[in-house]
């Protein structure tokens, strides 16, 4: 088994960035993760000025994909992910939908034990999912902590335990990271951080060559979704559903309007995240809805 541990990480895609490791199509491999403050928070009693906020949001890797070339898909198959048993949240004056709120930031630690983290005093389910996971972008690098059509901080909670990414290759090798585990998140990550937590990510990697994507797609087992980000969460969401509506043309078939009229009884436009350089949708669309065309989406 391929494994990368989590100093050899990055904090920002690109194609610059010289691998770490390279695999196979069809190689397993783990990536150690550190949380996205790269741990530097050890108490609630730590303040802002004792983080490097250039070490902020780390993705293990790169790792190069061998065969994966411009214009094929990276498929990645999140096998298992395993969470620390403490993670951290902060609220902040200078982020998040309620910033207005607070003056300065504060920190809480988070213990997680037996299936459940422990915030504002309840038990809230564990649900691990990765935060920020993705290939090097064609032109400039772009920090981890924003998302786009290579992937990055998409923040998009569907992006957990066996679930399949599907992500645009723009340079040879693809250039795969991942990390910013959440122990827990609710869709718009609204005070700009989930649980976050340390961990470790098992992935099986493979290429595809019979679609084309522009965007991320991410499956799990009931649903398709589509990912798009863009300045306006207004721009995210149109693109989202437009990306599954050509999905569902191209590779169902499906002319323009039933398409259309389909997404709109059976689909759900949802948001990822709304605290980022950039906002994220998704458009999802029901696995059980869409087998009964006999045909896969993706």
């Amino acid at each position: 088994m391929i494994h990368v541990a989590r100093d050899q990480s990055v904090f920002s895609l690109s194609a610059e960035a010289a691998p770490v490791v390279r695999i196979r199509p069809g190689d397993s491999l783990v990536l150690d993760t550190a949380d996205c403050f790269s741990d530097q928070i050890q108490s609630a009693e730590d303040t802002p000025g004792a983080v490097d906020w250039g070490h902020i949001n780390p993705a293990t890797g790169p790792v190069f994909v061998e065969g994966a070339e411009p214009g094929d898909v990276l498929s990645v198959l999140i096998e298992r992910i395993d969470v620390a048993h403490r993670g951290v949240m902060a609220v902040s004056g200078d982020f998040g939908v309620l910033r207005d709120r607070f003056e300065g930031m504060s920190f809480a630690m988070i213990p997680i034990e037996g299936g459940f983290a422990r915030v504002a005093g309840v038990s809230v389910p564990v649900r691990p999912m990765i935060g920020v996971i993705g290939v090097a972008p064609a032109g400039s690098a772009v920090p981890c902590g924003s998302p786009g059509s290579h992937g990055g901080n998409m923040d998009t909670r569907l992006i957990g335990e066996g679930a399949t990414l599907y992500l645009p290759v723009f340079v040879t090798g693809a250039l795969l990271a991942a990390g910013d585990l959440h122990a827990a998140m609710g869709d718009g990550e609204i005070c700009g951080t989930g649980v976050e937590v340390a961990g470790s990510i098992l992935l099986r990697v493979d290429i595809r060559r019979d679609v084309k994507l522009t965007n991320p797609v991410v499956e799990t087992s009931e649903v398709v979704a589509t990912i798009a980000s863009a300045e306006t969460l207004d721009e995210a969401a149109d693109s989202a559903t437009r990306e599954m509506a050509d999905l569902l043309t191209q590779r169902l078939g499906l002319s323009a309007a039933d398409a259309t009229m389909l997404m709109s009884a059976a689909g759900q436009l949802q948001v990822s995240q709304v605290v980022d350089p950039l906002k994220t949708a998704r458009y999802a669309m029901s696995k059980e809805i869409l087998a009964r065309f006999g045909r896969e989406l993706i």
